[in-house]
């Protein structure tokens, strides 16, 4: 799965995005932290699949947040998310799984500026660090992973569509690109992942089989959620 867990320094400490995904990985991550010797004032977690919405309590006991419809589906679906980290993740603490703390209305207590929108999960955003030249965009943009549709809605592919337009929007203003999964994007390679999930989306449009390079033997486990995007492109779920 190649999962990146992000650390954003702000002005009053540091704030871990989607920390995970092993115990062991979770333990590594808290040490680097040590190391910084800066404290963890906050998390954010992009969307509410059990793996971003991981924690340990060597982090603190500090407000994740997520966007409202994120952190409402995540308090709803706590327990599915907690036997699922269960099944597929060592080392975890469960009982920290899912506690997430909806971002305010007005102004937001995370550094940069927060792109949301509904591809892949309900309440999905990206972190844009304008001054800094980078793009924290959760489960999008991705080299491994092709564009994954949410079950729990209709019409996953207007609703890619109308993210990659915002992603794209956002991506012009960096250099850096950190995918959820997979490899950090720089330079040219941004508009190489945005241009390759819309070719993967317009191929769905048209009702033809995407060629894209995620796709193939490598990564036979990916055929599964393909068909499924291909099902749900065509008017079922």
């Amino acid at each position: 799965m190649w999962s990146n867990s992000v650390v954003v320094r702000g002005d009053d400490g540091l704030i871990l995005v989607d920390p995970g995904i092993n115990g062991s990985e979770l333990d590594d991550l808290a040490d680097a932290v040590d190391r910084l010797g800066v404290p963890v004032v906050a998390g954010f977690c992009t969307h509410p699949h059990w793996d971003h919405l991981l924690w340990h309590d060597r982090f603190g006991d500090v407000p994740r947040y997520a966007t409202p419809a994120a952190a409402h589906l995540a308090a709803a679906a706590r327990e599915r998310a907690r036997a699922m980290a269960a099944e597929s993740a060592s080392g975890v603490p469960l009982d920290l799984v899912g506690l997430l703390t909806p971002l305010p209305a007005s102004g937001t207590p995370v550094p940069g500026e927060i792109v949301e929108h509904q591809a892949h999960a309900v309440g999905h955003a990206a972190i844009l660090l304008r001054d800094h030249g980078v793009l924290v965009a959760g489960d999008m943009l991705s080299d491994v992973l092709i564009p994954l549709f949410d079950v729990r809605q209709d019409d996953q592919v207007s609703a890619y569509e109308k993210a990659l337009d915002r992603l794209d929007e956002a991506a012009r203003h960096v250099d850096v690109v950190i995918p959820g999964h997979g490899a950090v994007a720089e330079g040219p390679e941004v508009a190489a992942r945005l241009a390759a999930d819309r070719a993967y989306i317009d191929a769905l449009r048209r009702g033809e089989e995407p060629s894209d390079t995620r796709l193939g033997p490598h990564a036979d486990w990916l055929y599964g959620p393909h068909r499924s995007n291909q099902e749900q492109a065509r008017g079922g779920r």
